[in-house]
Order: structure tokens, then sequence, then C-alpha cells
């Protein structure tokens, strides 16, 4: 092969990839309030992002989709022994060299006004020989602010998702190897582009969309579990998706009119073919196995009693499974009734939670608690619990509680730390 043949083929190895492409370059490294290590490096924009760690030797990578190599120096800090960048055809790779392992936050990514920050946590794991994180679940309560949702008798639809989000952030919050992402915490208004590009950001390991549903007939009653898709899968689910964007100007205003500093999802279906493939392969999955849940709870009736899809924008992340779940129709007396009320709310998180605990058992997330699952969880109880909240949480009873922790008439108290077998 001669000179130019050879620069011809560098070019198109290396060059067309990366003709619209962000690079990273390291920016800073620092020590947290909390004795955290903090790796912060800077890109143009929000790109599309893979870490994981390995051991013997120790180390954290991450890979970076059509992202040129910028400056990497040299850094020893803590745990940090080096790092260096690897330019490949279609990524950069960057390899954080450790001397031990270390609990690890999954990198997020944070837009400023010069850029974007890609941001990475560790510290020193003393409970383990191996590096481990959480899992990272965005919890994603529908409507919101100046967007009610569907409009009941004494009941907006954006109250109930905020609360049917409250009751599932605060069993993953409590639970270890878990930490939820809320995508909104309060009663703000948040873009539906905007809601899964904050998923992104944070580097979330799945989303889950919470809504309500209402009705011009109040014999419509029922919850449904959504997977995206171009084509509705019903002529109900066709109407949703359609009644969505129809009810959101943010939505159709700001269509085509993307922040340069976000990655385009909508694209990136076409580029990355085989990760769309494969997340929407395992949002099925994820929506299967809620839908078995909530199926099995007396309380909760069902719309479908098979997964839905439709044309849902917020389902949109090119990667990160994704499922949107119609607790119900709050046009209905009886399932406004149901989710009206602190019990009711409560068996829809739950039935999400153990759903997603059982997509993980199925598709196991390396080095977190469920790449070597052993069977159980570890819950951290809190103030103001009783052992039969905790039962309902989970799904299981208070006897089995009480002899797997061989609690006997000991009463339980906050900070203590209880085994649950699911």
């Amino acid at each position: 092969m001669n000179l130019a043949s050879k620069t011809l083929l560098a070019f198109l190895l290396f060059g067309l990839p990366m003709v619209h492409a962000t690079s990273v370059s390291f920016k800073e490294s620092s020590v947290t309030p909390e004795g955290d290590i903090r790796l912060v490096f800077a890109m143009d924009k929000v790109s599309l992002v893979n870490a994981y760690a390995l051991d013997d030797p120790s180390r954290i990578v991450i890979d970076l989709k059509d992202v040129m190599l910028g400056e990497m120096k040299t850094v020893t800090i803590g745990p940090v022994q080096s790092l260096r960048g690897i330019q490949e055809p279609d990524l950069t790779r960057v390899v954080i060299d450790l001397n031990r392992s270390v609990y690890w936050k999954k990198p997020w990514q944070v837009k400023t006004q010069e850029g974007v920050l890609l941001i990475l946590e560790m510290k020193n794991n003393q409970s383990s020989a191996k590096n481990i994180r959480d899992i990272l679940v965005a919890i994603d309560a529908g409507h919101g602010g100046k967007d009610p949702g569907a409009v009941g008798k004494n009941i907006l639809e954006k109250d109930v998702t905020r609360m049917i989000a409250t009751e599932l952030e605060r069993t993953l919050r409590d639970t270890q190897g878990y930490q939820p992402i809320m995508i909104r915490t309060g009663d703000n208004f948040v873009n539906l582009d905007d809601r899964y590009q904050i998923a992104r950001e944070k580097g979330a390991d799945l989303f889950v969309s919470i809504h309500a549903d209402g009705f011009r007939l109040s014999s419509v009653k029922g919850a449904s579990v959504f997977v995206w898709s171009e084509e509705a899968s019903s002529i109900t689910a066709d109407n949703l998706s359609k009644k969505v964007l129809a009810t959101d100007p943010a939505v159709r205003s700001k269509i085509g009119k993307l922040d340069i500093r976000d990655f385009d999802e909508d694209a990136a279906r076409a580029l990355y073919e085989i990760a769309y493939e494969a997340k929407i392969e395992n949002s099925t999955i994820l929506a299967n196995h809620i839908l078995k849940y909530l199926k099995a709870d007396p309380f909760t009736k069902m719309h479908k009693d098979q997964v839905e899809y439709a044309d849902f924008r917020v389902l949109k992340s090119v990667d990160i499974p994704s499922v949107l779940v119609e607790s119900g129709f709050i046009s209905n007396p009886d399932d406004a009734k149901r989710l009206s009320g602190k019990p009711g709310r409560r068996m829809i998180a739950r039935g999400i939670f153990l759903g997603l605990h059982d997509y993980f058992k199925e598709k196991p997330k390396p080095n977190t608690i469920m790449d070597n699952y052993q069977g159980f969880l570890v819950y951290e109880v809190q103030s103001g619990d009783v052992l039969s909240e905790i039962a309902i949480r989970f799904g299981v009873s208070v006897s089995e509680i009480i002899e797997w922790n061989k609690l006997g008439s000991n009463p339980i108290f906050p900070g203590q730390e209880i085994m649950v077998r699911i």
C-alpha cells in the first residue's frame, strides 16, 4: 500500500466519523468535601458514554462514542495511579489505572456555558476486593407545574405521578446497591426532550416514566405498560401518544431546535442501530417484568394484559432501557379512589421496583450488586418505618423478615440494616 492509500485509509477510519464529533480532554482532579476523588473532563457536547470497571489490575474505563481524544495529563491522586487515553476509529477510550479497589459513581455530564463537563467520582472500597457502583434508575413523574396532565374529580395526574415516583424513590434510595435519579422533584414543569436528556446526563441505567390517564368514558379503567415504537400497538396507545404531543406545546416548539450541547437521540437511532435494537429488546423485557407484578396485584386492575407500544417521545433514548407505566384512569371512579390513597400508589411503586429488580436479575449490570447476586437485598431502616410497610414494599411477609434477620420480638430502629430475600 503506497503512502497516498495509507493516508486515505487513515482518513476513512479516523476522519469521517469525527467530522461533527466532540472532543474530550482532562480538566482537573480534586478531593470533594466528603473525601471522594473527583476527575473532571471537558467536552463540547453531551456524548454517548459507556463506563465500566475491571479488576486485576484494577481500573475504570470510559468509552465515548465518536469522540476525539484531546489532552490527557499525568494524574496521581488517591487510588488513581495513572490516566491514559486511547483513540479508536469510532470512540475514545479513557483508562483510569487504580492501585486498589474503589466504590465509584457512574460518570455524569453537566452542561455549562463553555461546553460539557464529564465527572467521575470514587472512593476506597473497604468492603470488597472488587470495584463496585450503584445501579442508577431514572424516575420520571409525568407532567408537572403548568402541565397538570389528566384531570379527575379532586385529583390531578401530575400529583398522582409525583407521589408514586416518591414511593419508588424511597425504596430505591434506602436499598443498598440502587440509587434513584428524580427527573422532577417538585411541582415543576420539565420538557419531554429534557426528561430523557437528564437521564443521559446523569448516566441512568434505565428510565421509568410514570403516568395516569383520563378518558371521556368513565368506565375505562386499568393500568398499562408501554415501550417506544413508531407504530402504536392499539388505538388507545395511538391516541395516548398523539394526546401527549398535542398537549405539550413545548415539545412542538423544541423539536428540530436541539441545544448544540445535547445528544441527538433521534439521529443516534440510525447511527447506533445495534445499540438501539438492544435497547428496545431490553425495554420489552423490563416492561414484561413490571407488567407481571402489576397483574399479580389484586387491587390494580389492568387495562391491557400485554406490553403496549406507542410513540412516546420521552422513551426515545437510544441505549437506555425505557418504559412508561400508565397507573390507571383517574377519570374512572375506582382507579381515582385507588390512586388517591397511599396504599394504591404504593402497590404501583412496588410493582415497578420488583419488576426492575427482576430485570436486573435477568440482565445484570457489571460492577453492581446484581453482577453476582446472592438472592437478597439490604434495606436501611428509616425513621417512621414499621415492619409491615417494609414487607409491603418488597412483596414479602413480616414473619419472613423476622426469620431472615433473627429479630425475634426486638423492635427495629433507624439505621438498622435488614436483609430481604427477593
